[in-house]
């Protein structure tokens, strides 16, 4: 029995050529393509640009953005030296037992292609805490505090990154919709099964289903840029910035993961 050739690829292409189209459109569209080709490698790819990853969940590379450590002190008390509310650090600075938990200057981006749009609309930089940072507080400000208590630990991610990641996606959905394009001749209408696998492997290095390896990489993004907004996991984007010292902030962590597949180790990591 043959294998009827999959519809959408018209509407998928529009979509993606589209800036004032929602990138969480083209990504449902492209998600469907993907379930009629029985890509699973590509569905869960997309799943989880449109959902997010969770806390534990290895990141893609592409996410992975260059990010600026900063402390934040509590206000000056009177008859104490001004201290600076904001400070910016280096990694080396930090007490040994929060260096050995592999903090540096790159930061997990984990939202949903949705919640990336809209705090890219608003325009601001973000902070986002690392992992555990409220537990090692009281060392930090040992080390750093200079007489004032620091109230947090966190990255400074600039606005750029996050859009550089957004843009990301919807490149790596542009570039598949041209190999399926270049893949099909003259006259055909809808992509094959096998076109839609030949898409795959050239746009990010997935073969087809016959048990092979699966691997997905993607650049590092750079960034640059000046106001900041926090935001804090899993809750709606806030309407309304607060004081620095009241701002809710990101509790992320990015761990290696490994996965079998048809007894090969897949390493899932984002494309390039």
């Amino acid at each position: 029995m043959t294998t009827p050739d999959i519809e959408g690829l018209d509407q998928l292409e529009r979509a993606v050529l589209d800036e004032d189209v929602s990138l969480a459109t083209a990504l449902r569209r492209f998600l469907l393509i993907a379930g009629y080709a029985r890509q699973e490698e590509l569905r869960a790819w997309a799943l989880k640009q449109l959902e997010g990853y969770e806390v534990g969940e290895e990141v893609p590379r592409f996410r992975e953005v260059a990010a600026t450590l900063e402390i934040a002190l509590e206000p000056s008390a009177p008859g104490r030296p001004r201290a600076e509310g904001i400070r910016r650090i280096s990694p080396y600075q930090l007490p040994q037992s929060v260096r050995d938990r592999g903090i540096g200057e790159h930061a997990p981006i984990r939202y949903g292609v949705r919640e990336m749009e809209a705090l890219i609309a608003r325009g601001y930089n973000l902070e986002l805490r690392p992992p555990g940072s409220a537990e090692y507080l009281a060392e930090v400000t040992n080390e750093l505090g200079n007489g004032s208590a620091v109230l947090s630990l966190h990255w400074l991610v600039r606005l750029t990154a996050l859009q550089q990641v957004h843009d990301h996606i919807r490149t790596r959905l542009t570039q598949f919709v041209a190999e399926v394009r270049a893949a099909m001749p003259p006259g055909q209408r809808n992509p094959s099964p096998d076109q839609i696998d030949s898409a795959a492997q050239q746009t990010f290095s997935i073969t087809g289903g016959d048990g092979t390896t699966i691997n997905i990489v993607a650049p590092s993004a750079k960034s640059a840029g000046d106001s900041t907004a926090t935001v804090s996991a899993n809750e709606p984007v806030p309407t309304l910035l607060q004081p620095w010292w009241h701002r809710s902030s990101v509790i992320w962590s990015a761990i290696a993961a490994t996965a079998t597949i048809a007894g090969v180790i897949a390493t899932v990591a984002v494309a390039k």
